[in-house]
């Protein structure tokens, strides 16, 4: 069974959706076929952007985290992913 990525994003710009689809690209080259991964996109400005691993939050832009953007940020939800494919 797949493991359950969602990011909730505003898709009013361009930079969110952009964000989504490199995050999305990268999970799925590290975790071929084990992850199942969606993201949504809101109608109105939010300023979000949400990583939620199995109904866990791991990143969230509301909360300071940014956009991921760098290599720590990746790494960070990586570990989660990782965990979280070990817990089963």
């Amino acid at each position: 069974m797949a493991l359950r990525v969602r990011v909730l994003y505003w898709r009013g710009l361009r930079l969110p959706s952009q964000a989504y689809q490199q995050l999305k690209k990268e999970l799925e080259k590290q975790f071929p076929g084990k992850l199942e991964i969606s993201g949504e996109g809101t109608p109105q400005v939010t300023g979000w952007f949400e990583v939620t691993i199995a109904g866990k939050l791991v990143h969230s832009k509301m909360n300071g985290d940014g956009f991921v953007d760098n290599d720590t940020k990746l790494s960070k939800i990586v570990a989660a992913i990782k965990k979280a494919l070990a817990l089963g």
